[in-house]
């Protein structure tokens, strides 16, 4: 039997070493130019936009938030017509406010209502 070199042996085991050593410094610079373009400004507004439109609420929160826009506009309307009084605009904003608020809010009962209401009616029309 053949007594290993330890010489030998030696310069293996620095071979593996320096070749796990290059590896581990290619995936270094491989992480480090991933973090540097995730960073960049474009790039995290990209990131925030996709996270924005996969949300699964989004649609929900869209709709609700207009069922309230629409309902404190035409409350606005009905308020203020054709007004010139400071006052009676102001007192228009500040209900528009109010009303667009708590009806994004309550939009899932209102909806509930609604298609409640369209049944009824429906019904009473299909029995006529």
């Amino acid at each position: 039997m053949k007594k290993a070199d330890p010489g030998m042996s030696l310069k293996q085991l620095i071979q593996e070493k320096e070749i796990e050593q290059r590896e581990a410094g290619k995936l270094l610079k491989d992480q480090l130019h991933l973090t540097f373009e995730s960073l960049k400004p474009m790039n995290i507004i990209k990131s925030r936009l996709k996270e924005m439109v996969s949300s699964p609420g989004l649609k929900t929160d869209l709709v609700n938030a207009s069922m309230g826009v629409t309902a404190g506009l035409i409350a606005k309307k009905i308020l203020t017509r054709k007004s010139h009084n400071p006052f009676i605009k102001l007192s228009g904003a500040l209900l528009e406010m109010i009303i667009a608020n708590k009806v994004s809010k309550n939009a899932d009962v209102i909806k509930m209502i609604g298609s409640t209401v369209l049944k009824k009616i429906m019904h009473k029309h299909e029995t006529a």
